[in-house]
């Protein structure tokens, strides 16, 4: 785990934003549904360091499992080394979202985890979580329910890549984002892609050529409008028709 170090210094008197209950992610993150007494408790354990740079590693797979990582800014890519050799992209991961669940399986990290920008992260101990989530009723429920929601998550992203036209794919990409902005309180319609032409394309198991085409389509569809890693969305549900369509676009 990186030296991440706890950084609790704020004076008496004034607010501390550091502090969990003070985080705009409060709502989305860990400390959902909990007591303030009890986010205190969890802000203890909890440990900030200096933000990552692009294309820095927050872990790595093979590596001990020591922590899981709630995003405070910024986006993550994670991916695994195929039977190849080749790096499969497993998912992107926006702030307020909690990576390295994959990790407790084997006790240790089964995918690796790289910043696509510059990136703040908190590290939970997941020994000391694990301590105090017996303590604590509402926070072991909100593990189980992170635990969950990334099951689900990879049941539908092996279903899309198994079924769908590239038109879906990318639909479904971009839709998946744009709800994601929408629950952190941020515009569900324009909004800056984090990935890559080419991590999006490794991610949904296309080539480049046929991102690029399928951006092209969808803009003279009139369904968005794209700018380098600018994009707006111009009819929503329009992309909501294409993304649940698991048939080949014509």
């Amino acid at each position: 785990m990186p030296n991440m170090q706890h950084t609790c210094t704020t004076q008496p008197g004034l607010r501390d934003y550091n502090h969990c209950s003070n985080c705009r992610l409060n709502g989305i993150c860990l400390p959902l549904a909990l007591e303030f007494s009890d986010i205190d408790r969890l802000d203890a354990i909890v440990q900030r360091g200096k933000p990552l740079q692009k294309g820095e590693t927050l872990y790595r797979a093979g590596e001990a499992f020591t922590a899981i990582y709630a995003i405070r800014s910024g986006a993550v890519k994670t991916w695994r080394t195929s039977r190849d050799g080749e790096e499969q992209i497993t998912g992107f991961h926006l702030a307020g979202e909690v990576i390295g669940l994959d990790g407790p399986a084997d006790n240790r990290y089964s995918n690796s985890a790289q910043a696509l920008q510059t990136t703040s992260v908190c590290a939970i101990p997941f020994s000391k979580l694990e301590s105090l989530s017996r303590q604590v009723p509402g926070l072991q429920r909100n593990l189980l329910q992170l635990l969950s929601r990334e099951i689900t998550s990879e049941q539908r992203q092996f279903g899309l890549l198994g079924h769908a036209s590239a038109d879906t794919r990318v639909a479904a990409l971009l839709l998946s984002l744009s709800v994601r902005h929408e629950r952190h309180k941020l515009s569900p319609t324009q909004f800056t892609l984090p990935m890559s032409r080419g991590d999006m394309a490794n991610f949904l198991g296309l080539t480049l050529e046929t991102i690029s085409r399928v951006f092209a389509r969808l803009q003279k569809q009139n369904t968005i409008n794209a700018k380098g890693k600018e994009l707006e969305i111009l009819d929503l549900n329009s992309l909501r028709q294409i993304a649940h369509n698991p048939e080949d676009a014509p």
